[in-house]
């Protein structure tokens, strides 16, 4: 039978271009890469390569061989590197980006059991509305919300979310609460955004209504939007489990109850899906795991934006 390691003894000559060169990169003598070539030669009934004093050519049969035996061979190393990687405990230090509201709310809990079950890591979380370029920031991967544009990223879908209207109470209790959509016109809003006057979109009985709002603070950043709205400076969309925890303890109540923002996709996003490190591999997996279950939803495979 046909050594395998005389085949790839033949790819690397053919990739390097001598004897000479192949032997330096494999590491072995160059009478031993010439002997195994001449077996291969003969196991095979063909010549491969054409050999003069100065220069190495594939014949025509080497050049049938090798176009296809290497392809065999990149399937058969990529499968090595996935065993090894599928065997090696996830170790060093993973960056995580996530809006401000996911991640103190959601995705803490997935953060905590990731460090528990794999001792050797550590976790870089860095909470930001912005969407950060992945690469240049050094992120490993990143959870994002709403509509995504094409890149060359690599989305996982976990599922869809939406945002609810809230208000804290000492602002309710100044200004009555809204009974329909239109009514937020006169209201104090707290906006999402770069400025303070938007188009927001909401679902409920109805279907889709635009509503156009107004009020005295804007930022792009959700936490400080929360912050405005539980100091009682309008009414603010906030994502459902951030206004869930707040309504609960009491620090704002829900406005306009039969209506949601509509919903938007979740989706853990990373530069590449080839040669991911296994502790990022294992992270991905544990999130989708536990923010599946949470959500009901399968995962999705996307190209998305930066």
């Amino acid at each position: 039978m046909i050594d395998l390691n005389d085949i790839m003894i033949f790819a690397r000559v053919t990739e390097a271009g001598s004897f000479t060169a192949a032997a330096r990169l494999l590491g072995m003598p160059k009478t031993t890469v010439s002997r195994r070539i001449a077996a291969l030669e003969r196991e095979l009934g063909v010549r491969l390569l054409q050999r003069t004093t100065r220069s190495l050519n594939l014949t025509a049969s080497g050049r049938l061989y090798y176009e296809e035996s290497s392809q065999a061979l990149r399937t058969i190393e990529g499968a090595n590197l996935r065993l090894a990687e599928a065997r090696a405990e996830p170790a060093g230090t993973i960056r995580i980006s996530a809006p401000v509201g996911f991640g103190g709310h959601f995705l803490q809990d997935a953060i905590f059991e990731f460090l528990s079950t794999y001792p050797k890591t550590s976790v870089e979380l860095r909470l930001t509305d912005d969407r950060l370029n992945l690469v240049e920031s050094g992120i490993d991967l990143a959870f994002r919300t709403g509509v995504l544009e094409d890149s060359t990223l690599i989305a996982r879908k976990l599922g869809s979310t939406h945002r609810l209207l809230c208000a804290s109470p000492d602002y309710l209790a100044r200004c009555s609460a809204p009974d329909v959509p239109e009514d937020l016109a006169r209201h104090d809003c707290v906006i999402a955004g770069q400025s303070a006057h938007a188009q927001w979109l909401l679902e409920g009985p109805h279907g889709q209504e635009t509503i156009a709002v107004s009020g005295r603070f804007a930022a792009n950043e959700m936490q400080a939007v929360m912050a405005a709205a539980i100091a009682g400076y309008g009414i603010a969309q906030l994502p459902h489990g951030v206004a869930d925890a707040c309504i609960k303890d009491g620090r704002l109540r829900r406005v306009l109850d039969g209506y949601t923002t509509p919903a938007g996709g979740l989706h853990v996003v990373y530069p590449s899906s080839r040669h991911l490190p296994p502790l990022v591999k294992a992270f991905i997996e544990l999130a989708v795991r536990r923010l599946n279950a949470i959500t009901g939803n399968s995962d999705d495979y996307v190209i998305v934006s930066r």
